[in-house]
Parts: C-alpha cells; sequence; structure tokens
C-alpha cells in the first residue's frame, strides 16, 4: 500500500469524511528538501467532516497528524485543506 493511500484510510477510518482528496504532489518538489526518487514525500489532503465543526484550525491540524501517527515521520510535506 502506498503512503498516499494509508493517508487516505488512515483519514477515512478516523473522520468518516464527506470529502476526502489525498494527492502526491512529491514530482512537482523534484530538487526540493526532503524529496526522494519515487515520490511518496509531499502531500496535499482535501477533507470534509463533521468531526472538525466548532474546532480551531490548530485543533483541526492536530486531530489529523494524530490519526495519521507514525506516516507523519516518513514524508516530508503535508498540506491540509480542512473543514467541516
Amino acid at each position: 500500500m502506498t503512503i498516499a493511500e494509508q493517508i487516505h484510510a488512515r483519514l477515512q477510518d478516523a473522520f468518516q469524511p464527506t470529502v476526502l482528496t489525498v494527492t502526491d504532489d512529491s514530482e512537482s518538489h523534484r530538487g526540493h528538501a526532503g524529496f526522494r526518487e519515487g515520490g511518496q514525500t509531499h502531500f496535499n489532503v482535501t477533507i470534509r467532516a463533521a468531526a472538525f465543526a466548532g474546532k480551531s484550525r490548530i485543533a483541526r491540524h492536530r486531530a489529523i497528524h494524530t490519526a495519521l501517527g507514525d506516516i507523519m515521520g516518513r514524508i516530508h510535506a503535508l498540506a491540509l485543506d480542512v473543514d467541516a
């Protein structure tokens, strides 16, 4: 299973979102810090879930980082677009 698939599965399980897209954006960072051949280093995530209602931006991001756990140590960048 790719890292993108793992991110998707963990976020799906943790938040049961109505919208969830995980995009591997690694290739556009070729030559930059953290890039590895084969990608799987830079990701963009869009997620919409009722679980985020009433939470601050920081609380939403922390919840996602917690849900991803050890994956966070295996990637270089994670851009988040989070809303309820």
